[in-house]
């Protein structure tokens, strides 16, 4: 039923959804519309994407070693691309008052697919280091831009 082949990409498609799931909690602590369930979606359906995408040029040149035809695996990184930016879109909310909320959830979102296409293409320490900046960047500048409002508030007070 599972070959080892099998094994080994559900090992590599776990471990980009423990990346995506790392920045989603992130992101669901901050209590963002995307959370813990979309990232891991996210991560591991890219990098499943692309190992079966790999997987399909693989028989495609198996069954017809004399094709002109040659598939092109860069089409499933485009409509990886174009599908996360439409999904990455949905969490844009322009507010009245408030400005412009979702960029930061759009753009995790966007990074989260790219760490998955890296985890597997065979670049796991890649895909689990930009996850770590990621996650590091948040939190610091989440706290960088929470100190400098207070600062801000403080200072408006005492003037």
């Amino acid at each position: 039923m599972f070959s080892p082949h099998d094994v080994s990409d559900f090992i590599t498609i776990a471990i980009a959804a423990v990346c995506g799931g790392v920045l989603g909690l992130e992101r669901e602590v901050a209590d963002k519309p995307a959370g813990v369930r979309t990232h891991i979606f996210v991560c591991a359906g890219s990098a499943l994407l692309m190992i079966l995408s790999q997987e399909i040029v693989d028989q495609f040149q198996e069954g017809f070693p004399d094709a002109m035809l040659s598939p092109d695996p860069i089409r499933t990184l485009q409509a990886i691309v174009v599908g996360i930016s439409f999904l990455g879109a949905g969490t844009i909310v322009r507010q009245k008052h408030e400005g412009v909320e979702g960029l930061t959830t759009a753009a995790t979102i966007y990074l989260t697919a790219g760490i998955g296409v890296a985890i597997a293409v065979d670049r796991v320490g890649l895909g689990v280091a930009l996850t770590l900046f990621a996650t590091i960047v948040l939190v610091l500048l989440k706290w960088l831009t929470d100190s400098i409002a207070k600062f801000k508030t403080r200072r408006g007070k005492d003037a």
